[in-house]
């Protein structure tokens, strides 16, 4: 089977490529798999290539490459194929958009497989050879925007199926209706730790991921705080980092100062691989607001550490079993938090149990078998052949001028509430 993952930029760090890479080297173990990257930045990608798989960039932006085409004109116009919704559509061009579309219309594949909403749009709309067309959502149906919401309605419509990262986000596609389409839930794959697991005794808590508001990581601190004031010894270790501005660096850095926890609190920068650094700990924490999937989550586990997270909506709830591999804190709870955490630190025979657990458990999530369910349903799909291969003139026409009125709708209702006076 020949399968192409079409990816932003195979070249950076993030969940998205990291599932991806793990995807597509047990795939390539028998079958034929290329990833398309949009764009690229650097001479090799920062998490390095799955082997066995052929890596073609499509746009080159290395300002010291001779290929460089960041100068290139149409580089300079918004992209009109991939959606304005999206919230990349600024690093998107009429030069991705011709690239892409050249790209798919010469595809000899019997997958194509999309990683974004606005990749799943393209091929929804461009990839006319691809025996089937399936749409990937790492992020969730509810994270969307209005107008991206309105986008996946209709393009979604001509994709074969769509696979989401949690059994409740697919549930949420489901309730689209949108017709023909298969809509399957399959987590993301994590390999088993290359380094030993956990013992269970090294007097840290371990979190990760990006330095963001929604990862809650100042209720993790304050939370912290309450386990610092009973074992002093213990050290809670943040990895990650925030974007360009170091905002959120910065005011928590000042919060861990407020707090008096300069010796007990660290924020570590990024680690990758992080393999190593949850062994050092014997528990694992979230605080967010809002996962797609947690990652993070199933990493640490796989290296054999308990963990205590909040209960979000969507992810945590499908990872953790609540009191026999970790705990489920209610969100923005600081002292169930606290109170979870305590609880494994001041029973060592507990911790060491629920850390054997979430090794054990954790096993569900290795790439081979969630490759297979990949699978399972690209081979169902082939066997049931292509759906739909275009829109057509009216369809098209019609959604342009309901994208147009949702375009204004959004935007009053933005300055209404900016200033209810002002439409009124």
């Amino acid at each position: 089977m020949r399968i192409s993952f079409l990816l932003h930029n195979a070249y950076g760090i993030g969940g998205t490529i990291r599932s991806t890479f793990n995807l597509a080297a047990v795939l390539a173990a028998h079958h034929e798999v290329e990833i398309v990257s949009v764009l690229r930045h650097r001479t090799a990608p920062t998490m390095g290539t799955p082997p066995n798989v052929r890596l073609t960039p499509l746009v080159d932006l290395r300002t010291d490459s001779p290929g460089y085409e960041g100068d290139v004109p149409g580089h300079a116009l918004p992209a009109g194929v991939f959606p304005r919704a999206d919230g990349r559509h600024k690093q998107y061009s009429r030069l991705t958009d011709e690239r892409i579309g050249r790209y798919l219309a010469a595809l000899d594949a019997h997958v194509i497989v999309g990683t974004r909403p606005g990749l799943n749009v393209h091929i929804a709309r461009q990839a006319h050879r691809a025996a089937v067309r399936v749409g990937q959502e790492h992020l969730t149906l509810a994270g969307h925007g209005f107008r991206m919401r309105h986008e996946i309605r209709h393009r979604y419509r001509l994709l074969d199926a769509l696979t989401t990262v949690t059994e409740a986000d697919a549930r949420s596609y489901r309730r689209l209706g949108l017709p023909g389409v298969r809509v399957e839930a399959i987590p993301n794959g994590v390999p088993a730790a290359r380094t030993e697991p956990a013992g269970g005794t090294g007097k840290v808590v371990v979190a990760a991921g990006r330095l963001t508001a929604a990862k809650r990581y100042d209720l993790l601190i304050r939370a912290f705080a309450g386990v610092v004031a009973r074992h002093p010894d213990w050290q809670l270790r943040i990895y990650g980092s925030g974007d360009a501005t170091g905002n959120e660096k910065d005011s928590l850095s000042a919060l861990i100062g407020a707090l008096g926890l300069g010796r007990s609190v660290r924020l570590m920068g990024n680690a990758d691989p992080l393999e190593a650094e949850w062994a050092k700990g014997s528990i694992a924490a979230s605080a967010s607001d809002r996962e797609s999937f947690g990652m993070t989550l199933v990493e640490a586990m796989r290296c054999g550490l308990p963990v205590v997270s909040t209960d979000c909506p969507v992810g945590p709830r499908e990872i953790i079993e609540d009191g026999v591999d970790g705990r489920l804190v209610r969100p923005g709870d600081v002292a169930g938090i606290t109170t979870a955490l305590l609880e494994l630190v001041d029973d060592d025979g507990l911790r060491r149990r629920m850390g054997d657990a979430a090794l054990r458990n954790s096993a569900r999530f290795d790439p081979a078998r969630t490759a297979e369910r990949h699978l399972d349903l690209y081979r169902h799909l082939l066997r049931r052949g292509p759906g739909r291969r275009s829109p057509g003139p009216v369809r098209e026409t019609a959604h342009r001028a309901r994208t147009a009125a949702f375009d204004t709708a959004h935007t009053l209702r933005s300055a209404a509430r900016q200033d209810p006076k002002e439409t009124a």
